[in-house]
């Protein structure tokens, strides 16, 4: 998924952003994978900072992380509206896969709360992720990711709109698909 030209999908700010890019590491629409192996996993915590280049993962951490971020695509499609879309088993994995993390709230020199974890490097980069949703949340940007009401798409998004209403990851692809469906079941009861 890219930008659209006419700026709709306004870039998210950086913690918002790394969430995003978690969830959208999987593509429902195209059955694409970004994080299928260990080294593929390990790369993507490396390449945003959260754990070292030669950071260890499992085959058990890449089955984690996908129950992490496919549980995080059904809470941000709650804030999207959707929330009876969602997959309760998603959310309970999610649950379940967070209950495990060693997690230790601390003070960073600046007097801001981090979430940290002294466990594996898979926990480290989980979380960095975690922690970009705290510092989401605490910059009022969290309840702005959202994932796309188009139920074969699903990908998230940040809506920047003015009044946080936007409901697909893009106009000009999901919305006017929808659109255009609502139409034609207007005309065919007409």
């Amino acid at each position: 998924m890219q930008l659209e030209e006419n700026g709709f999908d306004t870039p998210a700010p950086p913690s918002a952003g790394l969430v995003r890019d978690f969830v959208n590491s999987y593509e429902p629409q195209e059955d694409a994978e970004s994080l299928g192996t260990a080294t593929a996993l390990r790369d993507w915590f490396a390449t945003r900072g959260l754990v070292p280049a030669e950071a260890r993962m499992t085959a058990d951490d890449v089955a984690a992380a996908h129950r992490i971020r496919e549980g995080l695509r059904a809470v941000l499609l709650g804030h999207a509206g959707h929330a009876d879309d969602a997959d309760p088993a998603a959310r309970s994995g999610l649950d379940a896969e967070l209950a495990r993390l060693p997690l230790r709230a601390s003070f960073d020199a600046d007097g801001d709360l981090r979430l940290t974890t002294a466990g594996s490097d898979f926990e480290r980069g989980i979380a960095g992720v975690l922690d970009a949703i705290r510092a989401s949340t605490a910059a009022g940007e969290w309840e702005r990711l959202k994932v796309c009401a188009r139920d074969t798409c699903r990908w998230a998004f940040y809506d920047a709109s003015r009044n946080h209403a936007r409901r697909w990851c893009s106009m000009a692809g999901c919305g006017n698909y929808i659109k255009m469906r609502r139409r034609a079941g207007e005309r065919a009861r007409a």
